[in-house]
Parts: structure tokens; sequence; C-alpha cells
């Protein structure tokens, strides 16, 4: 998968927030909708798609896109 591909994806657990406004630089906790429910739809996608199993340690180490997306793909 493409970080393109997977910020599309990304996008899709939040309902306001236009997958334009999103880079790989971007700090997704600064999101206006970043919430609990938000990190575990991440942990969601990451199993789903990357048959990844994310840890709560790795998520508050990541703070960009691109650092979520190098954790589900090393």
């Amino acid at each position: 998968m493409e970080i393109k591909e997977f910020i599309e994806k990304f996008s899709e657990i939040f309902d306001d927030t236009d997958v334009a406004t999103l880079t790989p630089e971007t700090n997704f906790r600064e999101l206006d909708e970043w919430s609990s429910l938000s990190a575990l739809g991440v942990i969601a996608l990451a199993d789903e798609e990357f048959d990844v199993e994310l840890s709560a340690s790795e998520m508050r180490n990541a703070n960009t896109i691109q650092e979520l997306f190098d954790l589900l793909n090393k």
C-alpha cells in the first residue's frame, strides 16, 4: 500500500476532515476530530488492512501520518 492510499483509508475514520487536507506530515493528534475513538479506528485499520497489531505505546510514539504508515510497514 502506498502512503496516498493509506491517507485515504485513514481519512475514513473522520467524518468532518477532508482527505485533501491530510498529508504524510500531518500531525494527526492536532486534528479537531482526534479522540480515543479515532485511535481505536487506527488500530482497527492496522489490523484489517495490514494484519498488524498496533500497541498503545506505538500509537503514543507516533505523531504524523507518515510515522503511523512506517510503523505498519516495518
